[in-house]
């Protein structure tokens, strides 16, 4: 396999800006057909993106010959069908996420990957974004010393600005998004914390809702991890704009880190002085991302997230909730 052909299953919003174009704009990789359930918006996406293959059939995309890896970008109530569908046929998978309504239909992926010739990412794009990668270097090179606690606040009013838009309110549907607004951006958080500091050793959490069970609008949880750093995040979906907030704050023996996960900078802070990091964010934020996707299933990197760790994202989620 010498070039990544891919198909996109679910050319929606998400597709648009944030990944769909970086398929062209990434070296062996090459988009050669989009799928979405309503024909006409298909064809549009694919004529304005320069896409020669379009369909309103999932199957259509899976069956082609000439697409060699699969993009699947739907709501994660589909996940499961099509990840499982694309593997049986052996080809590559890259995974929105949350990679499945619950950490079973996670696990039963995993599975799945075992028997497949295809490959599988998981779509936690922000571990190749320039400042998240930044702050992994400065954790790794002790640049605050030993880290000891880290601190996430995000504090949102219902109509919150970090959720990406949608013409269906698909988020706040349990049977189609896994859960609320919590399911949907808590991903990319506790993503970055196990890439950060590694292996998961106790987590805990409580959760209220106003609506539904199944969408928490504030989870307020816990996780020590293996090496001993401590964690707390609160998330809450329903507060007032007054105070929203966004902000992680990793705190060390010798001064600390703070970030937004939605921004370009971060700030670190020493006994002696305080400095401010500004990054250049790519157009496609999910372009870097694809890069190490596309050279992972080309066989020549390491996979920068593999199944195994979406599904440790996934069973931190539910205990973090309080499903679990």
């Amino acid at each position: 396999m010498k070039l990544i052909k891919w198909g996109i299953i679910g050319c929606g919003d998400v597709a648009e800006v944030k990944s769909g174009p970086a398929f062209n704009k990434t070296e062996n990789s090459e988009l050669i057909g989009v799928m979405r359930r309503n024909g006409v918006k298909a064809k549009d996406f694919a004529q304005r993106h320069n896409v020669s293959f379009w369909t309103d059939n999932a199957d259509d995309l899976l069956n082609n010959d000439d697409i060699n890896s699969i993009y699947i970008a739907t709501p994660p109530s589909t996940h499961l069908e099509y990840a499982l569908k694309a593997l049986s046929l052996h080809k590559n998978v890259y995974l929105e996420k949350p990679m499945a309504l619950t950490s079973k239909e996670a696990e039963i992926i995993g599975e799945a990957v075992k028997s497949s010739r295809g490959k599988l990412s998981v779509a936690h794009y922000r571990r190749k974004l320039p400042a998240f990668v930044k702050v992994k270097e400065l954790i790794d090179s002790n640049a605050i010393g030993k880290i000891l606690v880290v601190d996430i606040q995000i504090l949102q009013p219902k109509k919150s600005k970090l959720i990406a838009n949608s013409e269906e309110n698909w988020r706040l549907d349990p049977q189609v998004s896994g859960g609320g607004l919590f399911y949907d951006i808590a991903p990319h958080q506790i993503d970055l914390m196990y890439h950060y500091f590694g292996a998961f050793k106790n987590i805990s959490g409580l959760s209220t809702s106003s609506t539904s069970e199944m969408i928490e609008d504030t989870v307020n949880g816990i996780i020590r991890f293996e090496n001993g750093v401590q964690f707390r995040g609160i998330w809450n979906f329903v507060g007032n704009e007054l105070y929203s907030k966004e902000q992680c704050i990793i705190y060390g023996t010798q001064g600390s880190i703070s970030f937004s996960f939605y921004g370009d900078s971060i700030v670190v802070r020493t006994k002696d002085k305080e400095n401010l990091l500004k990054f250049n964010n790519p157009k496609h934020i999910q372009q870097p991302m694809i890069a190490s996707v596309v050279s992972y299933f080309l066989g020549d990197t390491e996979n920068p997230c593999a199944v195994e760790e979406g599904i440790l994202v996934m069973k931190a989620l539910e205990k973090l909730s309080g499903r679990q």
